[in-house]
This record gives C-alpha cells, structure tokens and sequence, in this order.
C-alpha cells in the first residue's frame, strides 16, 4: 500500500491494538478494499450488516449433515459473512455513516449467526445419535457465547477509551445509555437499545473493579486521562487480549469450530465453548479486574 493508502486503511480501523492476527493479516484488509469500492454507491453500513446476517446464518444448516462440500460451503459462508462484519465498521468510517443502532445492529449480526449454527449442530448430533439431549450443551453454548462476546467486546471497548477520546466514543456508561433510550421513539430501533442496555448492566455488573477505576480516575482527572496512565494500561490490557481475550472472539472459536465440523464430532465443540471458553472468561475477568485494581486510586 501507498503511504497514503495507509494513513486510509489505519483510518478505517477502530485501532490496530485491539485487532488479532488473523484480522491484521485478512479479514480487515480484505474489508477495506470492499469498503472503497462502494463507499460511493450509496450502500449504507447498515446494508451490509443485514447482507451480513444472511450469509453468515447459511452456515448453520450447511452444518447440519457430515458431507464436505455442505461444510465447506458452510465454512466459506461464515469468512464470507465476517469480512461483511469488517465492511460495515470500516465503511462507516470512510464515510462518517455512523449511528447508535448500526452499531448494535453489528453485535447482535455474529450472535445471529452462531444461535444457528448451535441449533443445526445440535440437529445433527440429534441425527447421529438419537437423542434430543444434545440441545441442552447447544443451549449452554448459545448463552456461554453471549457472555463471552458480551465481555470480550466491552474489554476492546473499554480499551479503545485509553486511547484516545475519538476512539472510545463508544464506550458508554449505563447511565448515558439509560438517559438515551429514555428519550428515543418507541420502535424496533428502541428495541434493539434496550438489548444493548441489558448487555452493558451486566458488563458493569461483574466488573467492579474495573467500574472502581473509571469513577476514581474521572473523579481525579474528568476525561483528561494523563497519558502516561493511558498508555500503561493499554500495554497491560494488550498483552491480556493476545493471550487470553482474543480466544473468545470470531477468529479464536472458529478454529476449533471448522475442525468439529470437517472431521465429524461436532460435540466436540460444544465442550470447548462451555468448559475451555468459559474457562478463558473466568480467568481474563479475574485478571482484568487485578489490572483495574492496580490503576484505581491513581
């Protein structure tokens, strides 16, 4: 890329701390090239976003039966649908098309496509093994996932608001939230609003060290956050990311996903989502809480 191009595609992103390898090096790139080519056709993010549901949702009945090309066609949906998941963001910031409910709208796309995969997962295992039992793991995998997305998406915000004020524009406070839907228009729009507000209630709720820190450190600073204290808990918070928060996002379940799904024991992957996931959120809620502990007082 042309220096230029660079500063764009830099542009484009919430910030290249919080995007994984496997981000970095495809999905996001892969996202920008189809953002500018249709940032001046009139496509909205919003319209990608729901093209986005669609594709990614093919996955789950693609999954429903061990035959290859289905599974690789489900595969192929499901990279389809998270360069989609780029396009949106990324569109939105070339062109400043940007609002609350798109913003929603865009958490709740991946949530979509996984409810169905677990449901289609679940058929098949029900197939294979003559049992509907299996729906109780796919059902314990559906709300293990929300949590982790939950918190997983509030730690990258939360990470974006150290560093700067532009880039954490996003992270809200319950409060500031409540206050916004308090004065929206009954609607689908507002619907979605008071999901996103259940979602940050429980985000503070078991987080309070790290709610500690933001009331000491605004009490003392207001939202001029020295930079120094900035760029210590970004470092911290980066290497918390790469060793542990990065598993619970797309890139890091998928990989044990396509293998479930390519060689055949798709239980497999329920086990995975509900022990060794739910293991990683223990431990990155518990270390994050000592980081945020750290820092309150300061």
């Amino acid at each position: 890329m042309s220096q230029t191009l660079d500063k764009e595609y830099e542009a484009s992103l919430k910030s290249i701390e919080t995007e994984n390898y496997p981000d970095q090096w495809f999905y996001r790139p892969a996202g920008f090239r189809i953002a500018k080519l249709i940032r001046h056709t009139g496509i909205t993010p919003n319209m990608v976003t729901v093209l986005s549901i669609f594709v990614g949702a093919a996955a789950g009945p693609l999954f429903y039966r061990h035959d290859l090309l289905l599974v690789l066609s489900g595969i192929i949906c499901l990279v389809i649908a998270n360069i989609l998941d780029c396009v949106d963001g990324q569109l939105a910031r070339l062109t400043g098309i940007k609002s609350e409910i798109g913003r929603i709208l865009d958490g709740v796309a991946g949530d979509i496509w996984f409810a169905l995969i677990y449901f289609f997962l679940a058929l098949r295992l029900e197939n294979e093994y003559g049992t509907w039992l299996f729906f109780i793991p796919a059902l314990l995998s559906g709300l293990s996932h929300l949590i982790q997305a939950n918190i997983t998406d509030y730690y990258k915000t939360l990470h974006l608001y150290f560093v700067s004020r532009e880039k954490g524009r996003e992270f809200q406070h319950l409060d500031e939230i409540r206050s916004q839907y308090r004065t929206m228009k009954s609607g689908p729009g507002k619907a979605l609003f008071y999901i996103y507000m259940g979602y940050t209630s429980f985000q503070e709720a078991v987080t309070p060290k790290l709610q500690q820190m933001l009331k000491s450190l605004r009490s003392k600073y207001g939202d001029e956050i020295p930079e120094d204290i900035r760029v210590e808990f970004r470092q911290k918070s980066s290497r918390l990311m790469k060793r542990y928060i990065d598993l619970m996002t797309f890139n890091g379940r998928t990989v044990i996903l396509f293998i479930a799904v390519l060689t055949g024991p798709v239980w497999i992957y329920f086990l995975y989502e509900i022990i060794i996931l739910n293991t990683v959120l223990a431990i990155s809620i518990h270390r994050h809480e000592k980081i945020c502990a750290s820092f309150t007082g300061r």
